[in-house]
């Protein structure tokens, strides 16, 4: 089994966990509830990457397997609750460790389909954090990729990363580690340090003081 895959099973199992955090953090759901807002966040970045792809059957409709690791991952956040919510950053931790697998699988999946590297960036990036838009919105959160955290953009340097070392013919599975790890330490170093990208625009007492 390649690590690709190993890994795929356990960002979504990553993502299905801070989606069912996220949910009871927001309310007291019942286990569909949590199971629905885990499910679309473990799911959605990589429906939308096959829907824009036009790779069909979507990738947790031909792997049920994908569904077993959401169920488990969901059943693993209600189980060790109360241990979870007690750590530091758990749902930074989780999310984390998920957008950095997908980033990564979802730019393997779109080269493997021929797609150009800047769009394979691209879908790596959607892969990676629009389950967790979907989640935001479903939970009335403001998306973090609106909020001043380096989040999207920790993807797209580890998607280009994994695509600048690809084109020097290393190892996929020592590539994969790489670029992972790269979006890991950076957006740790970046929560850390409290580090963001500049504002749009200045806020309108800015511009009349």
């Amino acid at each position: 089994m390649q690590i690709q895959y190993i890994s795929e099973l356990f960002g979504t199992g990553f993502f299905a966990i801070s989606g069912a955090l996220a949910a009871n953090d927001k309310a007291e759901p019942d286990w569909f509830g949590a199971s629905f807002i885990g499910f679309i966040t473990a799911i959605g970045g990589g429906s939308l990457r096959d829907i824009l792809l036009g790779s069909y059957p979507l990738v947790w409709v031909q792997d049920t397997y994908l569904v077993f690791a959401i169920i488990t991952g969901v059943i693993l956040a209600s189980l060790f609750f109360k241990y979870l919510i007690q750590l530091r950053r758990t749902f930074f931790l989780f999310d984390t460790i998920g957008i950095a697998l997908f980033t990564i699988v979802g730019t393997e999946k779109a080269i493997s389909l021929g797609v150009s590297p800047v769009i394979s960036a691209i879908m790596g990036m959607f892969s990676a954090v629009m389950g967790g838009v979907i989640r935001d919105v479903l939970t009335n959160e403001i998306p973090i990729i609106f909020k001043k955290e380096i989040y999207a953009t920790a993807c797209l340097i580890g998607a280009a990363t994994y695509l600048t070392i690809d084109n020097y013919g290393c190892d996929r599975n020592i590539n994969f580690l790489i670029s992972a790890f790269f979006i890991i330490g950076i957006r740790m170093v970046a929560v850390k340090k409290n580090l963001s990208i500049p504002k749009f625009v200045k806020q309108k007492n800015e511009f009349n003081s």
